[in-house]
């Protein structure tokens, strides 16, 4: 079997993988500056004997292309390759470099991952039944984040299907995961202002106290989550930055400031909750003589994974992954810019447990001391070759599938 083949090639390709990733989780850049990163990758592709390498897609994508020979479909395949602004503290050989920067969240491991099916299957081009496009996504991390505006570039216009994964720590190694439907949940900001009026602790009266009134929104926001919204129906509302005054103690701040996160699956409710955090601070403010500014940020949509392909992997993975564990989860709150992606064109998005105690390897995503086991990034390659072979060499003829996520 020619997926057998295909195993062996990664197998053996696996310790340079390796080195493409400690290269590039030694020198990682932040989203949107990732100019060192965005040329080792593209001089990547062209040295494996890629000629049609797009760069910039998007504003800092790359976009490379393997045609096949005869006509087919077209799948898509995509690795982020952002880092975080943190200082890192594993202690490992091939650190960062960078001060205050770090490959915290995988992205590194993302990239080396699919340079390799990159490289491996260049070699089968004349065998393919249709193309890949290889998707090198900058700016995860940080919105607008780079998948919108590698969709809008039209990236996907002539792409059947597309598929992406994400390692996982600290889960442990030994297991590839996926969710059917809603996988993860559209993640929003909102930063509220305060004004009130500031005056001596000791004549509370003559003042308006914007860390009272802070308060009592804080308190009040909850009950959105516990009184507004549908049980049936998740959603989080976490209120993470609550600051006012200058440290004096006999000083009543004129202004308070509260920051928070909203995640949402179900537009309705999350125009709902956008609308009662702008409705009940602008209603308790208005009690209390104060004034506010409620900005409400919405960042990426949910991530919907189609049934069909998702049914489709966890097929291919119980078949061929038989050293792995394949299992469903539940959906998950934390948000993603692939989303975008599986807006436009039908798809699914999956998991390779990547954790590892015995070696330390316990820390979450955007921890100093995050890492993964290098191992993952093999069985990932060799999940994408699953999608591959199925597309591209067993003669399949895809019909787009119909079912979409809600567009916001």
């Amino acid at each position: 079997m020619l997926i057998n083949q295909l195993e062996k090639e990664l197998n053996q390709c696996y310790p340079t993988t390796v080195k493409w990733r400690r290269h590039l989780h030694q020198h990682p850049e932040p989203s949107f500056e990732e100019w060192q990163t965005r040329e080792y990758i593209a001089d990547k592709l062209r040295a494996f004997g890629y000629t049609e390498v797009e760069e910039n897609v998007g504003g800092g994508g790359i976009v490379a292309y393997l045609r096949g020979s005869k006509l087919g479909p077209t799948i898509a395949l995509r690795a982020d390759f952002d880092a975080l602004r943190i200082e890192e503290q594993t202690g490992l050989p091939f650190a960062s470099q960078n001060t205050g920067i770090m490959h915290a969240c995988g992205h590194d491991g993302h990239t080396a991952t699919l340079l390799s099916v990159a490289k491996v299957m260049k070699a089968y081009e004349d065998e393919l039944a249709g193309s890949i496009k290889f998707i090198f996504q900058h700016a995860e991390e940080v919105l607008p984040g780079g998948g919108k505006s590698i969709v809008d570039a039209g990236a996907l216009e002539d792409v059947d299907a597309v598929y992406g994964l994400h390692l996982r720590s600290p889960l442990e190694y030994g297991t590839v995961s996926y969710c059917s439907g809603y996988a993860m949940a559209a993640a929003d900001f909102f930063d509220i202002t305060i004004q009130g009026k500031g005056g001596h602790a000791a004549y509370p009266n003559a003042t308006v106290d914007s860390i009272v009134v802070a308060s009592y929104v804080v308190n009040q926001l909850q009950s959105i989550i516990s009184r507004n919204k549908d049980p049936k129906k998740a959603g989080v509302l976490t209120v993470s930055t609550l600051k006012a005054g200058n440290g004096a103690d006999n000083v009543i701040a004129d202004k308070a400031s509260i920051k928070g996160t909203v995640r949402t699956f179900d537009p309705e409710l999350r125009d709902l909750i956008e609308g009662k955090i702008k409705s009940m601070t602008e209603s308790i403010c208005d009690a209390h003589d104060a004034t506010c500014e409620v900005n409400y940020i919405r960042g990426y949509p949910a991530l919907f994974n189609h049934e069909k392909e998702t049914a489709l992997i966890q097929t291919l993975f119980e078949t061929n992954r038989k050293d792995m564990k394949v299992e469903s989860i539940p959906l998950r709150m934390g948000g993603e810019d692939f989303a975008y992606y599986l807006q436009e064109k039908p798809g699914s998005f999956f998991f390779v447990h990547s954790g590892n105690k015995e070696k330390g390897i316990s820390y979450p995503h955007h921890h100093p001391k995050f890492d993964f086991d290098e191992r993952a990034m093999l069985i990932g390659a060799k999940c994408f070759v699953d999608i591959i072979d199925y597309y591209l060499f067993s003669g399949v003829e895809v019909v787009a599938e119909t079912e979409t996520a809600v567009l916001d």
